[in-house]
């Protein structure tokens, strides 16, 4: 079993605040890191953006979601694709 106890009997008080602000550092950027994981997971694709992305021309993209091979979510005229979707549409080719 781990021991994770401090003793504070003989911390000064720049000692435990510095502790308490390396714990809080920490803690904040592991959920930095959290958050941006699952931004760029669901992180929303113009049509441009995605043909950058996959590095096809716009009449590709087009013809790929009509095959259904992509999906795109829209609004009004305007078409958005998921960037986990994009990463999931991707097939490992056999040599």
């Amino acid at each position: 079993m781990q021991n994770n106890a401090i003793l504070l009997q003989n911390l000064s008080l720049e000692e435990l605040q510095e502790l308490i602000g390396t714990s809080v550092k920490n803690g904040i950027q592991e959920l930095q890191n959290e958050i941006q994981n699952k931004d760029n997971s669901e992180e929303l694709l113009t049509r441009e953006q995605t043909c950058q992305f996959l590095k096809v021309d716009s009449s590709t993209l087009w013809a790929w979601t009509n095959k259904g091979k992509v999906k795109a979510y829209g609004i009004g005229a305007r078409r958005y694709y998921k960037r986990s979707e994009l990463m999931e549409c991707l097939t490992l080719l056999k040599k």
